[in-house]
């Protein structure tokens, strides 16, 4: 673990906490985040960033000197599917698209408690069929999700198999949250040290987001669905988050399923580090070792 590493996970605590307080507002945490796409350094030159609407949802095109104009990622960015929007992710999804060589579609998804589940499910699966429309081979197409959206990954492809549509090449998921019934043990291992996952909110947030909808329902939990004709998957996570029983179970019921999945535990990470990739070499490691798992895939 590099020293700069050392020293982000140790201040992390200081300046997420206070903005994870149990009392706080959604609005209030927006505005919060709003302020952090602030901060989010500007794409480099000869970049190509356009907003455009897949198929009436929301979403943010990225795409780089080295993409290719017929192969795509699709990025499901986390928060918990109460936060996030894909301005504040643009710093991670231009290096993506460098890596693999790929147009990043970011998918603006509806949020809860405004549109609860399964609102995100839909806009993934409507937004995936529209750029299969616009021409895109589903075996030049990746799903990349980290936190919730990894989940959200998982789950939409297993809506859109169930639904007979063709999937995706490959997907990537990093620290995937995907038990939403919150059994894992890391929960309770990790918790309080992991300084980017405020466990004491998550039942709040699940009761935001699914309401009455069993927490098991694999659409909202893809670890309770069967992975079974998955495509090919990658799953990072830290050796100690908090979600660290989310990603490895999940690797898990993929490899008993029969599916061609990679697990890879990154010792003294926290949680969705590599969207540190301006600070931390484990960071811009973590967006190669992506590039290097889908390039060949797609």
């Amino acid at each position: 673990m590099s020293l700069r590493a050392e020293l982000v996970r140790f201040c992390l605590p200081w300046f997420m906490r206070p903005r994870l307080q149990s009392d706080i507002q959604i609005e209030d945490a927006r505005r919060q985040v709003a302020r952090f796409a602030q901060l989010v350094p500007r794409v480099p030159r000869g970049t190509e960033l356009v907003v455009v609407d897949a198929g009436g949802v929301k979403a943010e095109r990225i795409a780089t000197p080295r993409s290719l104009p017929n192969r795509y990622v699709v990025h499901l960015h986390g928060g918990a599917y109460l936060l996030g929007f894909p301005a504040l992710f643009r710093d991670f999804n231009w290096r993506i698209a460098d890596v693999t060589g790929a147009r990043v579609l970011c998918i603006d998804y509806r949020l809860a408690p405004e549109h609860s589940f399964p609102a995100a499910v839909e806009d993934v699966t409507a937004a995936y069929r529209w750029l299969i429309s616009q021409r895109a081979e589903p075996r030049h197409v990746a799903f990349v999700g980290e936190s919730s959206g990894g989940g959200l990954a998982l789950a939409s492809m297993m809506r859109l198999r169930d639904e007979g549509s063709s999937l995706p090449a490959a997907a990537v998921v990093v620290s995937p949250w995907t038990d939403l019934a919150l059994t894992g043990q890391s929960l309770t291992d990790y918790g309080s040290s992991d300084p980017m996952v405020p466990v004491e909110l998550m039942p709040k947030a699940v009761e935001l987001y699914l309401g009455n909808t069993d927490p098991r329902s694999p659409y909202a939990s893809p670890l309770y669905g069967d992975p079974v004709g998955l495509p090919s998957t990658l799953v990072l996570a830290a050796s100690d988050e908090a979600l660290r029983d989310d990603a490895v179970r999940m690797a898990e019921r993929l490899r008993a399923a029969g599916c061609d999945v990679e697990l890879e535990l990154w010792p003294r990470m926290f949680h969705v580090w590599h969207m540190f990739a301006r600070i931390l070499p484990e960071a811009r490691a973590a967006i190669e070792r992506i590039g290097a798992f889908l390039q060949p895939r797609l």
